[in-house]
């Protein structure tokens, strides 16, 4: 009964497999492994981008925030949503490889809105010396509330930030589950829909610790391999990096993951309706936050159940008091703890 993260489960036996077979004989350090070439071209295919420029790192936070220093300035500001990975839970990475930029939040509930990202851009008057100049546009999907932005909700946000002439990043951490919520294609999810590199995560998704960025401009390519090296994140044994990509990849597991882990959250989503569970936000995809009494959390946790309790503390002497929690399913759930989770909420 583990809903603590996605972070936490274990490696695709195909993954872990490539793997094995990466670590025979030798290979040329620093991305220039041959495995290196198989994922070019399988990410280039999947994105139906020929000319994209792909690189590897180790951890989502390097992905985003080493992207993001290639189109942002020291005197610039990110805009970003006040719920998004890069604002809550980078520790001010973005700002210390954008070199003392600064982050703009958008105030929403959840999903950045068109209005609300017009409103922060206007704020940031444009050639006023003593303020910030207006950065690229940071857009997390899925959100960290759980819910997928559609593919217009996405062109709108890209639209407002091509209008100011800003470049858009894509923090895609679950990218592979919301293109399954979504039934679309990479392709138009990203650079068809305005947007200009992506984080294309694998380590919630099965990989043991790998994320691709992929740029749509290979202008940047050069600054992200510099930036990369200057940021301690290039991987002299990077084979291994290459290997689970390869894995990830391979026959389209990347896909077949992500629909595992949405369709495992939408049967524990059905489950806690069923059992009068009140849904704080709409769960699109592998991530549930949902509110119940704490007596119900109590009898889940001595039974050794794993989550995050959102708001409130599990002790306290009301039993009947709502608290909510996040809920996150992968790949390897299995039924069978779901229904022993739910089994809880039976009196």
């Amino acid at each position: 009964m583990f809903f603590a993260s996605d972070n936490a489960g274990p490696v695709h036996p195909q993954i872990m497999s490539r793997l094995t077979d990466a670590n025979n004989g030798h290979a040329m350090p620093y991305g220039n492994d041959a495995i290196m070439d198989e994922v070019r071209d399988a990410i280039r295919t999947t994105f139906e981008a020929p000319d994209a420029v792909v690189y590897l790192v180790a951890t989502g936070t390097a992905a985003n925030v080493l992207a993001l220093a290639c189109y942002t300035q020291p005197w610039q500001t990110i805009f970003c949503s006040v719920t998004s990975h890069i604002n809550e839970d980078e520790c001010n990475a973005p700002e210390f490889y954008a070199g003392a930029a600064k982050l703009t939040v958008v105030e929403t509930d959840d999903k950045m809105t068109p209005a609300a990202l017009s409103r922060a851009i206007e704020k940031q008057a444009e050639g006023n010396v003593h303020g910030a100049q207006r950065g690229p546009v940071s857009i997390t999907q899925v959100t960290e509330r759980g819910t997928v932005h559609t593919l217009n909700e996405l062109k709108a946000l890209t639209e407002v930030a091509k209008s100011y002439d800003l470049p858009v990043h894509l923090d895609g951490a679950r990218f592979a589950n919301a293109v399954v919520a979504l039934g679309c294609t990479p392709a138009e999810m990203t650079w068809k829909a305005g947007i200009d590199v992506v984080s294309f995560g694998g380590t919630k998704n099965g990989c043991m610790g790998v994320e691709a960025v992929v740029f749509f401009d290979a202008a940047k390519a050069w600054e992200f391999e510099l930036r990369r090296k200057r940021g301690a994140h290039l991987f002299s044994k990077h084979r291994y990096l290459s290997a689970q990509m390869a894995g990830y990849m391979q026959d389209g597991l990347w896909h077949q993951l992500a629909t595992q882990a949405n369709d495992n959250a939408s049967y524990l989503a059905e489950g806690l309706r069923k059992a009068g569970a009140e849904f704080l936000h709409q769960p699109d995809a592998n991530m549930i936050f949902a509110r119940w009494p704490r007596r119900i959390h109590q009898k889940l946790h001595d039974a050794g159940a794993r989550y995050y309790i959102w708001n409130g503390k599990l002790e306290g002497s009301a039993p009947d008091e709502m608290l909510g929690a996040r809920l996150v399913c992968d790949w390897s759930i299995e039924k069978d703890a779901i229904d022993r989770f739910l089994a809880h909420f039976q009196n």
